[in-house]
């Protein structure tokens, strides 16, 4: 099976990480809580800082998860976070999804949550994603759709922004609006029983509004993704920090609104 050949988008700078230790089961896979136990094998795929995979450590506490990433480089951060809240029915190792080293039917749960979007391709990860989960198991994966985001007030500037992310990702080999086509990845990867819903995260207060917008315009100017937007000839260093501003201006307006949709399937194998 082929390695990864999609570049991951943002990197791991600051920035993203502020985003990425927010994210928790509950505001993230909510869609599958209901449908763990006790005693299931879970594998979770790109765990990044490792915050959501706490959480459903915590949530099969007498079975065990896996957290696995790409980058090496971030699994101390997720260790660190699973042993400073006294789990010991968790490891991380570093994996690629189109490759996973498991054998078949090896866990009840197998989970990605924004993965797909930055994968070479998401079909075959899908498909290995089915292999290694048991017969009676679920395929849980939630992603963001980019082209579906929405915000008040409108600028063009930020309207640009939003172009600008989805070149950047799709000549990393990736695809931005991924949470509108799960369903469909899923059925060309031969599944069948597939449950699919939406989900969002909504940020509007005071508070929300000066986080969302605060990491979005550092990782707009500071992250592997300024460094691509620079290097792939997508814009230059002005222009990024034009975006920057414009993601504080709107962060300061009291109106503020801003929601992301993603799409979600869960599928029984």
């Amino acid at each position: 099976m082929p390695k990864e050949t999609a570049v991951y988008t943002h990197g791991h700078h600051e920035s993203v990480l502020r985003s990425h230790t927010w994210r928790t089961a509950a505001n993230s896979a909510a869609y599958l809580i209901g449908s763990l136990e006790p005693h299931m094998k879970v594998l979770d795929i790109g765990c990044g800082p490792g915050t959501i995979t706490a959480d459903l450590a915590e949530l099969v506490p007498d079975g065990h998860v896996t957290g696995v990433d790409q980058a090496p480089d971030i699994l101390g951060t997720a260790r660190a976070t699973a042993a400073g809240r006294g789990l010991d029915n968790v490891e991380f190792a570093v994996a690629d999804v189109h490759d996973l080293d498991y054998p078949d039917d090896t866990f009840c749960v197998v989970h990605a949550h924004q993965v797909l979007q930055h994968v070479g391709d998401p079909v075959r990860a899908l498909r290995e994603m089915r292999r290694v989960c048991r017969p009676g198991g679920l395929i849980a994966v939630r992603d963001a759709d980019y082209a579906a985001m929405t915000w008040y007030p409108n600028t063009p500037v930020m309207d640009d922004w939003l172009a600008l992310y989805r070149r950047v990702a799709r000549a990393n080999g990736g695809e931005p609006d991924a949470g509108r086509r799960l369903k469909s990845w899923a059925l060309e990867a031969g599944l069948t029983d597939i449950a699919a819903s939406a989900g969002t995260w909504c940020y509007s207060s005071a508070e929300e509004r000066a986080w969302w917008s605060e990491l979005w315009a550092d990782r707009t100017v500071a992250s592997s993704y300024a460094e691509r937007a620079v290097s792939g000839g997508h814009a230059d260093a002005r222009r990024l920090r034009e975006i920057a501003a414009a993601w504080r201006a709107w962060g300061d307006r009291h109106e503020g609104w801003f929601v992301v949709l993603h799409g979600e399937i869960l599928c029984r194998k």
